[in-house]
């Protein structure tokens, strides 16, 4: 729709909005400023007026929409890895609380000291936590549906796998101690050890899917898990770590069972992940198909050439206003509205 003038605008932003969409919309001139305002997402060109300026939300620089695209595929990305790391860190800390309250009735009086469960939270919430944060977008990022914004970011599910998660992380820690205390081996030190490795192992499991044949798009993380694992069995290693956190040696052999069993969590998440592989899942007020740009069929039609499209005209809901400046049109307020 183009030149919509006055409040027609508004009229349309409103509409879209009664609709359930979310509405940008891009203008450089004064007049364009209450419309700006009204949209959930003011753009304003770089070039424009002052006024256009300050009543949106975000200022387009360069003047180039395909900047919009990028942002939006940003922020997505940063959303993923906000519900990534909260995924990761809210399991752990699941884990933890059911292992200290649980290990009681399965004969593990104290299965963590203090110091033991500072040390692990250091480590897995440390270094790993940040690096997970730097992982690339998905795939089809910009295909998926938005998602609604009353959405919390613990919805689509994302309660629900920490509570799993955590679950998984639990058990075969518990399991792990109990087996230890009947084979009368120090079991708190196997509690700690299996602890730490299932969450850094966690920590692999959620990280974003790869293209197939991809190469590994966040090495740091796999940095970071390597060093914070190393530190982990450090701690029943290294005699200073062992009279800091109060462990018991293990040996070669406990040392491998306690890794082995601890791949177990990650490794049940990798083989139960949903093939689209997406941190967010939950429906949004538009396919999540990517649909063609419907083009000029989509606009309302204007018989008359006048830019009135009559009493009958009827548009099919686009999701969003774009604006560009006109060349042909002079002055401020210069917009394409599609």
């Amino acid at each position: 729709m183009t030149r919509r003038g006055g409040n027609r605008e508004l009229d349309i932003i409103a509409g879209l909005q009664s609709r359930g969409h979310v509405v940008a919309m891009t203008g450089d001139g004064v007049n364009d400023a209450p419309a700006l305002r009204r949209a959930d997402i003011g753009v304003a060109m770089g070039g424009g007026t002052e006024v256009a300026r300050q009543a949106a939300d975000l200022v387009l620089v360069d003047d180039e929409l395909s900047t919009v695209a990028a942002a939006i595929g940003e922020g997505r990305r940063i959303y993923d890895n906000i519900r990534r790391f909260l995924r990761y860190a809210l399991s752990g800390g699941v884990a933890e609380i059911a292992v200290m309250l649980l290990g009681p009735l399965f004969g593990l009086p104290v299965p963590l000291l203090p110091a033991q469960i500072l040390w692990i939270n250091l480590l897995t919430h440390g270094v790993p936590g940040v690096a997970l944060g730097a992982e690339p977008a998905e795939p089809g990022t910009l295909r998926r549906a938005p998602r609604s914004p009353q959405e919390s970011v613990l919805g689509a599910g994302l309660g629900r796998d920490v509570l799993v998660t955590g679950g998984l992380i639990a058990a075969v820690v518990l399991g792990a101690g109990v087996a230890a205390a009947r084979w009368d081996r120090p079991w708190q030190s196997v509690v700690f050890v299996v602890l730490g490795l299932a969450q850094l192992g966690v920590a692999l499991a959620v990280r974003a899917p790869r293209p197939a044949g991809g190469r590994a798009g966040n090495p740091a993380l796999l940095v970071a898990v390597a060093g914070s694992a190393l530190l982990q069995v450090g701690g029943v290693l290294v005699e200073p770590l062992r009279t800091l956190l109060g462990t018991d040696p293990l040996g070669a052999t406990e040392l491998a069972a306690c890794a082995a069993v601890a791949v177990l969590p990650g490794l049940a998440l990798r083989l139960l992940r949903p093939r689209r592989g997406g941190a967010h899942t939950g429906p949004g007020p538009t396919s999540a198909e990517p649909r063609e740009d419907p083009g000029p069929a989509d606009a309302v039609p204007d018989p008359a050439g006048d830019g009135d499209p009559g009493p009958k005209a009827r548009r099919s809901g686009p999701a969003a206003l774009t604006v560009a400046p006109a060349p042909e049109q002079a002055g401020t307020g210069r917009r394409r509205m599609r």
